[in-house]
């Protein structure tokens, strides 16, 4: 079943991507899957897997890699969004249920939570009004010579983006759903309710803290259990399934991906 979930996942994130570049390009679902894929082979070997678009815009005409690589900017966004939300949402449910947390209560939580509405308020502007992104973009330096390929940005309907913070949210129930079922199929032993709650905040935090490459696993691993141990999660088991859900979601799909990078790397070099 989570094996299953896996394909629902990067579907539904195939299928936000192929919205976004619908603009740009027209291209079918295989190739947006495709696309997807060879990204996040790319963003495996990037801080907090920001070089996705690098592996995406391959799969587009090279005139609009570069305007493909501002809405993938902004499709990131959106799932960010969601997990901020959704996470911020659980760690008050857990504060107000009073729910055992590594982050003692006082200002160390009121920090988090600062830090947490800060970064939540500002993905959500920056996502409802894509003009602003584009004015983000052209203030760095080396980037303002593309201000004509991100001025699609301006241009991104209000139902394109509604559309794409759905599919976001309907990524994010999956990969939830995953994480629970692991947890339960290998033996948590961490109530049910408690789970759903805790997982979103691990989300969450791992959003927040800097990664790179495979440290990725070891802070998803250490942010688990730090939350989930405390609610009755045997050490082993939540190890295990932070490495599987990381496994299936992340590593298999990056190997896949590279296989095809490889190939469209080929196939781009002959024509």
């Amino acid at each position: 079943m989570v094996a299953v979930l896996m394909g629902v996942n990067w579907g539904f994130e195939a299928f936000k991507w192929r919205l976004l570049v619908q603009p740009l390009e027209r291209i079918p679902i295989w190739k947006a899957v495709a696309a997807t894929l060879a990204g996040c082979s790319v963003s495996l070997v990037t801080p907090n897997r920001t070089g996705e678009f690098v592996g995406r815009v391959l799969y587009l005409r090279p005139e609009q890699r570069i305007a493909g690589a501002s809405l993938t900017v902004l499709g990131n966004l959106s799932q960010v969004l969601v997990t901020l939300v959704v996470g911020t949402f659980g760690l008050l449910l857990m504060v107000l249920l009073e729910l055992p947390l590594p982050v003692r209560t006082g200002w160390p939580l009121g920090a988090v939570a600062f830090v947490t509405v800060l970064f939540t308020l500002a993905a959500a502007v920056l996502f409802l009004f894509p003009q602003l992104l584009r004015q983000l973009l052209d203030l760095i330096p080396f980037l303002r010579r593309f201000d004509r390929h991100f001025r699609v940005l301006s241009e991104v309907p209000r139902s394109a983006l509604l559309t794409t913070l759905a599919l976001s949210a309907l990524r994010y129930v999956v990969f939830t759903a995953q994480f629970v079922a692991l947890l339960l199929l290998l033996g948590a032993d961490v109530p049910i309710d408690h789970a759903v709650l805790a997982v979103p905040v691990v989300f969450l935090m791992t959003t927040l803290v800097p990664t790179f490459m495979l440290t990725e696993l070891g802070v998803r691993g250490g942010v688990a259990l730090a939350l989930l141990q405390p609610l009755g999660g045997a050490p082993v088991v939540v190890v295990a399934a932070t490495s599987l859900l990381w496994s299936l979601n992340v590593l298999l799909p990056a190997l896949v991906g590279s296989v095809l990078l490889l190939f469209g790397r080929s196939r781009t070099t002959t024509a």
